[in-house]
């Protein structure tokens, strides 16, 4: 079993070579269509045309492209994403400085999300057309028709100015702490791991808003989906064998159904997973979250290539690396599945 798995992850690794490939590909080339001219950015609006191709000679900006594009996966293969035009950083710094903010507020966002979700779908399922499922359609509609800007300014005014239980939406912590040293990047874990349960406290703190605006955003698929495949669970012949034998309710429907309700579930929970690290830069402008939404805002507006660039690959790593996990859940929830395919 050890040895099949292995190939899965090396079959999976393989596969995702060539969608790498094509993302730094696809990538230099649009980076390069975006309106506007970094060099004149740069070089400010007094500038004269002989300053401005002097910046855009010592940018590399007036080379051919191809000769450009060779230089960039040069500079790749080397570990070298460049440096960032805006903050002077190279690009993997920032990326590392602000990925973690990012990862943590989605990671605790959609566990919120299915702590809701799943329940709420799996009660939707066994009581069809009850109040429960209204319930639940009510839930999912909200979710999906508010938007994330919306609801982050409505919980702000509510929580925050009128009723001031909670922090200032001004970022991870409040200026009454300090930064935990850095372990992994998430203030939770490494204030845990400094036995720093203030800072904890006031990171958690800073959490909740935001986390809840993402996660009602996020809630509405996850529970669709619970629902669906519960629905059709249920109906399956072996819970109505199961039924007939006289196993437990509770048994039936958790130990059965939702098991194998749980891989539409899961690749639901990749796909939303993958959507809101990407699609989280409106809560992290309304809640100023440094995170990597709005860092990759702020380098297209100032035509920043590089850090566009490092982006758009980063998030292509962890998409690679959430679909390689998502095919070792299926395995883990049902072992029938993946290692034939190797």
């Amino acid at each position: 079993m050890r040895h099949m798995r292995a190939r899965l992850v090396g079959a999976r690794l393989l596969q995702a070579i060539p969608v790498v490939i094509g993302v730094v590909v696809i990538t230099f080339v649009l980076t390069r269509a975006l309106p506007g001219d970094p060099a004149v950015y740069f070089a400010g609006d007094a500038a004269d045309e002989a300053s401005i191709q002097q910046v855009r000679e010592q940018l590399g900006l007036d080379a051919p492209l191809p000769q450009q594009f060779i230089r960039y996966v040069g500079d790749l293969l080397r570990g070298d994403w460049g440096n960032s035009l805006s903050t002077g950083q190279p690009v993997l710094s920032d990326l590392a400085r602000r990925l973690p903010a990012s990862l943590e507020l989605t990671l605790i966002a959609l566990l919120l999300s299915c702590a809701i979700a799943i329940p709420l779908g799996v009660m939707a399922a066994t009581r069809p057309g009850s109040w429960r499922d209204h319930l639940c359609r009510v839930l999912v509609t909200a979710g999906v028709s508010l938007p994330t800007f919306f609801t982050g300014i409505l919980l702000i005014y509510v929580f925050y100015y009128l009723l001031d239980i909670a922090p200032s939406p001004l970022g991870r912590l409040d200026f009454l702490y300090i930064e935990p040293a850095p372990v992994t990047g998430f203030y939770l874990i490494d204030s845990a791991l400094a036995g720093d349960w203030d800072t904890f406290g006031g990171a958690a703190r800073q959490l909740v808003l935001p986390a809840i605006t993402m996660a009602i955003f996020t809630l509405a698929p996850i529970a669709r989906m619970t629902r669906a495949a519960m629905l059709q669970a249920l109906s399956s012949d072996f819970i109505r064998t199961a039924r007939a034998a006289g196993l437990p309710r509770g048994r039936i429907v958790y130990g059965y159904a939702l098991r194998n309700a749980l891989l539409p579930v899961v690749t639901t929970l990749g796909m939303v997973f993958s959507f809101a690290l990407g699609a989280n830069v409106l809560v992290e402008k309304v809640f100023a979250w440094p995170g990597i939404g709005s860092y990759a805002v702020d380098a297209l507006v100032a035509s920043d290539y590089a850090a566009v660039q490092g982006f758009v690959l980063a998030m292509a790593l962890l998409f690679v690396t959430l679909n390689l996990i998502i095919d070792l859940l299926y395995a883990v929830i049902d072992p029938r599945i993946g290692f034939d395919a190797t």
